[in-house]
């Protein structure tokens, strides 16, 4: 039996082996990417791909997620995130990968250039800057306000941060990473319950991100010991 056009252009990628030269991997990655984008988009409109998502077929699963990623807009938002809960690994990791690339491909052309441009500034208060004129021209470019939140952050702003954080949410509600950003504002505000709920949000999105659990635990504990204490 033949295999879906789709499956068969998943299965021409360069498949890593043990040994190969980093550079040459690369190399033959880039090329075979190109050449799996153009040909699915030559068969695929989004809508479909959305739907292959839900495939019985892993293969199916996984070139989809993936395809998504290099051709998809922010329309495959929702549907991508149904892949964070699938039973394959891969399928996960490739729904994570391209919700990351649509989020920065979430704004008009000029907007994600600019966004790019600003996060390769070396300067820390440029790329504020960058990022804050950004997002005043560009208020419902989630992403924009998303970088921008872990600027703040780095700069040890939480209380901004945890405002643009929300922003992103009311923007985005499928953003986990912004609601893990959150938790960890409140928690260097010294806020463990909120902290425990912003991290919660975060795992309620994407079960798949292990740290976030970990830190989930901890929290529970210390604050279950806390109680007993008090």
């Amino acid at each position: 039996m033949t295999a879906p056009f789709l499956v068969e252009c998943y299965n021409k990628l360069p498949q890593p082996q043990y040994g190969d030269d980093p550079d040459l991997l690369q190399a033959g990655m880039l090329e075979g990417m190109r050449s799996f984008s153009n040909a699915v988009q030559l068969k695929y409109n989004e809508g479909t791909l959305q739907r292959l998502l839900s495939s019985p077929v892993l293969q199916m699963r996984r070139a989809a997620a993936l395809a998504i990623g290099l051709l998809g807009t922010m329309k495959s938002n929702a549907a991508l995130t149904q892949g964070l809960r699938d039973d394959d690994t891969l399928v996960r990791k490739f729904s994570t990968d391209s919700l990351w690339e649509i989020w920065f491909r979430g704004g008009t052309p000029d907007q994600n250039r600019r966004l790019q441009q600003a996060l390769q500034l070396a300067d820390l208060p440029q790329t504020l800057a960058a990022l804050s004129d950004l997002v005043a021209d560009a208020p419902n470019f989630a992403e924009a306000i998303n970088q921008r939140a872990i600027v703040y952050y780095r700069r040890g702003e939480y209380t901004r941060s945890v405002h643009d954080c929300q922003d992103v949410l009311r923007l985005n509600p499928h953003h986990f990473a912004a609601a893990a950003g959150m938790g960890q504002c409140y928690l260097r505000m010294n806020k463990p319950r909120a902290a425990l709920r912003a991290f919660q949000q975060a795992m309620a999105m994407n079960p798949s991100i292990e740290n976030v659990r970990d830190t989930i635990r901890g929290l529970e504990a210390a604050l279950d010991e806390t109680a007993h204490d008090d």
